[in-house]
């Protein structure tokens, strides 16, 4: 009995988590804490585009190891590595971290709100925000995340998806949180604002097998460009933006690059020549409204991911280091 119990709970509680979620979790504790947040996130993306981009990755970067709980972005000390110095996460642009951070001093300076919001939540908010600021779907964040007790650089790996994966490796990554092959997909739709590095990507464009120096799924004219842009002995500092046609617009313009051979990863490009993704792209690549409301499903759903309450978190009072 006791251990058919134990499986039982088991089994129930992942969703025991997202069931304290909701919207408007702050209405009696701090009523104005949304547009405290906007209003930061506003300042901040009025200084830099960056915002946009470095936000969104930091909370997909964040959810997809040990949940959506700021773990992310406290920083290393003394013996304990963070999850912010493993080699998956140092491309992660410094906007997003002092987004949060700004965003946090804003809402602690009221003092009926001080270290009353935590910083997961603000993370989300922000995230929110800076898709509606580019352009993008504006959404109600579910709220009543506590920030999460550990952090280690070990956690990652395995963690995130990779420039190199294929549709399988993509589907078990997000499948092993609850999303499916549609919402990985709109998710991917985030790359409409970011930008990379050419390592990430310079194996497409030299070297790429034995019979071809080129992936030969890429658009050749855009192959040319990038080699152009990431010659080979670049300064790894230099970034492309992911999309080529509106990289400061977050619409579906995405799905239509990847429609003429313009994915920038290999990871992207592969959700169009699989056929087993090809249609969601064409869908959503023809219709606006349908990506932005996969996407907006999808983030609700990546926002739901290892959610900590109780004893499981609590609220920083700096988001960079445990209380």
């Amino acid at each position: 009995m006791g251990r058919f119990y134990f499986l039982v709970v088991l089994c129930i509680f992942p969703y025991l988590a997202s069931a304290q979620l909701r919207q408007n979790y702050y209405a009696n504790i701090c009523p104005n804490v949304e547009n405290i947040v906007r209003n930061a996130v506003k300042l901040k993306f009025s200084q830099t585009f960056v915002t946009v981009p470095a936000t969104l990755r930091l909370f997909f970067h964040d959810c997809m190891v040990e949940g959506c709980d700021a773990s992310v972005i406290i920083a290393s000390s003394g013996s304990n590595q963070a999850e912010k110095d493993n080699p998956d996460n140092l491309s992660l642009a410094g906007d997003g971290f002092d987004t949060v951070i700004k965003a946090k001093a804003a809402v602690d300076a009221i003092p009926s709100c001080k270290n009353k919001v935590s910083c997961a939540d603000i993370l989300a908010m922000a995230t929110r925000d800076v898709v509606a600021l580019a352009g993008g779907p504006s959404y109600a964040v579910e709220l009543g995340r506590l920030d999460g007790l550990s952090s280690t650089a070990a956690s990652v790996n395995g963690k995130l998806p990779q420039p190199t994966n294929n549709l399988d490796q993509l589907n078990t990554l997000f499948a092993s949180h609850g999303l499916s092959q549609t919402d990985m997909i709109a998710l991917s739709g985030a790359h409409t604002v970011g930008f990379s590095h050419c390592s990430k990507f310079a194996n497409r464009v030299y070297n790429f097998s034995q019979q071809n120096q080129v992936d030969p799924t890429l658009d050749k004219t855009y192959a040319t460009q990038l080699q152009a842009m990431c010659p080979k002995n670049v300064d790894p500092r230099i970034a492309i933006n992911m999309d080529p046609i509106t990289p400061r617009t977050f619409d579906n313009v995405y799905y239509q690059n990847l429609q003429q051979g313009k994915g920038l990863f290999t990871s992207d490009q592969v959700l169009f020549t699989d056929s087993r993704a090809k249609p969601t792209v064409n869908n959503l690549a023809a219709n606006s409204p349908v990506f932005q409301q996969a996407f907006v499903t999808a983030m609700t759903k990546l926002g739901r991911v290892g959610v900590k309450t109780g004893s499981n978190g609590n609220i920083r009072r700096d988001c960079s280091a445990f209380n």
